[in-house]
This record gives structure tokens, sequence and C-alpha cells, in this order.
């Protein structure tokens, strides 16, 4: 079904980017099947430098060791297209995606960077962004010398998203150039609606681009990923990643689905050989069907235990509500400066005193982000294993008992005592 929108790629992208000329090599042309002679990109002939035993280094063994003196693929197709098989779910239209229509990266930060660098006239154009969001599209944005539009998520309905006042911003300022929509969002953990992105994309007039960041999207219900979506709307880029759920943060890929047009754009400006021959094929190897049904055993592993976390973390005296959602990996709670039963209201100095305590002395690191629009008192926390979760639930007990004992933050108080008022649903 075709969609409306005025978005015209000629007069969007930066001009020296659609008159680039990519960096070409012998394979764009010749694609080596495996028996040519290679003496086009003075590679070393004689193979890695590294000890090697019937074809392992110090006794480990990858397929693709024995290739490490060679260029990697400077396309990525078969990794494309088991990206698109696995988003292919045909929940949001009849069309399917195919490698023509991704770009990949280091990690999702390559593509933030980017799309910055493909669309933004660095000095000149803007980029919107909904805090409380992912850090690194400020920071990118900075680097690239364009100033940020913020227009945050609503703190009085659970960090929606604001369509209506970001189509406002678009329309008082052509300038804008990209939109950043993170879902399920960071540090919230709940999912955007796809009828608000929608609205977005309908503008009337904006010309520019739609970024949704799908980083977490495998923690969400099955279908929820707009990633196919793309062949719908010109203007439409979605982001994922191997970090998260498929536990891959070590091998940094990132992907974005998007129009063949803005792909290509993309794909000439990257550097030639931006994706390494082992992250390619541990990318390949986790997309199998036999890899992929280990991920959907972990993440579901992981949410039993964020459903433990929801029930138990309300029952440690000092703790609050949950903010966001749970369509994550994780979760976000208010810290209080006493127990709920007393009174205890959000606190930043409770909070980060709990963060401070529980990483210098307990060994527990999570994240604090009280200082986040509509994140006041507010700790972020991983999603760990049953052991770790154990381990988090026992010292923010002790720890909190310690900080409200002590009397170093608000009032002393006992927090044996514990009843009905401490427990949140």
């Amino acid at each position: 079904m075709a969609k409306k929108s005025p978005f015209d790629l000629s007069k969007c992208a930066r001009p020296n980017i659609l008159a680039l000329e990519p960096y070409r090599c012998a394979r764009d042309d010749y694609k080596d099947d495996g028996t040519n002679i290679l003496l086009d990109a003075n590679e070393n002939a004689y193979g890695p430098g590294l000890e090697m035993t019937n074809g392992a280094v110090n006794g480990h063994t990858h397929e693709k060791t024995a290739d490490l003196h060679r260029y990697p693929d400077p396309h990525q197709t078969e990794l494309k297209q088991l990206l698109c098989n696995l988003r292919n779910t045909h929940h949001h239209t009849t069309k399917s995606l195919k490698p023509q229509s991704l770009f990949v990266g280091v990690g999702s930060d390559e593509v933030i960077d980017a799309l910055l660098r493909c669309f933004c006239i660095p000095g000149r154009d803007k980029v919107l962004v909904c805090p409380p969001t992912y850090g690194m599209y400020a920071v990118s944005a900075q680097v690239n010398d364009l100033e940020i539009v913020k227009v945050p998520l609503d703190t009085s309905r659970n960090f929606k998203l604001r369509p209506e006042t970001i189509n406002d911003a678009l329309s008082s300022d052509p300038n804008i150039k990209i939109v950043y929509i993170c879902s399920p969002g960071n540090p919230t953990a709940n999912l955007i609606t796809k009828s608000d992105i929608q609205q977005v994309l309908e503008h009337p007039t904006w010309n520019g681009v739609v970024v949704l960041d799908e980083a977490y999207i495998d923690f969400s219900p099955e279908g929820s990923s707009l990633a196919e979506w793309v062949t719908e709307w010109p203007n439409l880029v979605v982001m994922q990643t191997l970090s998260k759920a498929f536990g891959l943060a070590g091998i940094r890929l990132g992907a974005a689905f998007t129009s063949p047009e803005i792909s290509n754009l993309l794909n000439n400006l990257k550097a030639p050989y931006n994706i390494s021959s082992p992250t390619s094929a541990l990318a390949c190897t986790a997309l199998q069907p036999k890899n992929l049904a280990v991920m959907r055993r972990n993440r579901q592993r992981i949410v039993e235990q964020r459903d433990r976390m929801m029930r138990e973390l309300p029952k440690i005296p000092g703790v609050g509500s949950f903010l966001g959602g749970a369509e994550s990996n994780f979760l976000l709670a208010e810290i209080l400066n006493r127990p709920r039963s007393r009174g205890g209201q959000p606190s930043n100095e409770t909070a980060l005193a709990l963060y401070e305590r529980l990483a210098e002395t307990k060994g527990v690191v999570v994240r604090f982000r009280g200082k986040e629009v509509g994140c006041l008192g507010c700790l972020r926390m991983t999603v760990g294993t049953e052991e770790e979760v154990d381990k988090l639930l026992e010292e923010m007990r002790s720890v909190l008992q310690d900080i409200y004992r002590n009397g170093s933050i608000g009032e002393a108080e006992d927090v044996q005592e514990q009843d009905a008022n401490d427990i949140v649903a």
C-alpha cells in the first residue's frame, strides 16, 4: 500500500554525498569465488601473522581464521539477506525486504554517524531528539557540528511520544533533517506506538528522515519491529543491532533497514571494508535457525528474570515506582529518600548514593539516570542471570537499609518494618 510522503532524496541529502563516487576495488567487479589469484589489493599472500596449527590459532579454530590476510567482503550480501529473512514477518506489509535495503555498520553508532553525514550540513542543519533517550544521538550531532532540537517525551503519560509537537517543530524549521525516535526507549523501556510514528512520517511538507532505533526490539512482543515498513515509507530508517538480544555486543554489528536509495548513499560513504570477516562470520552464524533458537531461549530466561525483578524490587523499602515500560532487558525504577511507608519521595541524592555504593562496595554496577528528563531519582537496571538478580536484590536491600539507618540521607528509619504501603503493584 502506497503512503503519501513529500520526501525528495535529491533535495534532502547533502549535494556532495549525492555526487560522491564511492571507493571501488577490483572485487566489486570480479567477485572472488575462492579460486582466483588475488594480486589486486596489496595483501600478504603468505597468510595472517599468527602461529597456526591445522588452521587453529592457540588452539582456537574458526572457519574464517585462514582468510584473515584477505580484506572482507565489502558488500556483505549473505549477512544482509539473513537479516532480511529475520525481519520479513509481513506483520506490517506484504512487501519483502531485500539486501539492497540494508546498510551494516560497526554497531548502531556507525549508522547514527553515517546518517548525519549523509543528510546534515555541518553548522547549518539540525536533528530532533526526544529525551530521555540514547545519548549518542546528541554526541554524534555535536561531533558533526549540528544543532539539537529537543521535544521531550510526555512524562505525564508514561513517556509517550508527542507527534503533534514534533510536527510543529518540523513545520517551523526546515533545517531539521533527521528525527531520532528510540523504540523501545532507552532508558524508558517502552514501545512507541506505530500510529504516533506514522503521524510524523505523514507530515505534509517536511523533507527529512525519521530514524527509528530498535536496538531492544527483540525483547518486545512478536511483530513489534517496523523494519519491513521501510518498504512503504521512503524516508524511514530502522536501526537494529546484534548487541542486545543476540548477546553479541563484542562483534560490534549494527544495521539500518531503509529504502534502496538511502541505503545506496550510506554504502557509498562508508569505509570500503567496514565489517570485519570474523564479525560477518559470527553474525551469519548467529542468524542460522539453530542459533536463533538459542537466542530465543536466552531471551525467555531474561524475560522471566525481568518479571521477577518487577515483583521483587518494590518489596525493598526505598524502591518506588517503575517508570516507562517493560518491553526491554532493563527496568527504570525510582529510589526514594525514605521508605514509601514513611512518605518517601524520589531522590537523586539517595539514588546516586545507592548507585555509587553498589558499585564501589558490592561489585554491582547499574546506571544512574536521575538527570534525564522525567527520571528524578531513577536507576536503570539491566536484567541479569538468576544469580545476578539474586545479588542485585540482596545488595540493594542491604545498602538502602544502611543509608537510611545511618541517617546519611533523609531521616533514619527502621527499614526492618514493612507494611503493605511498601509494596508497589
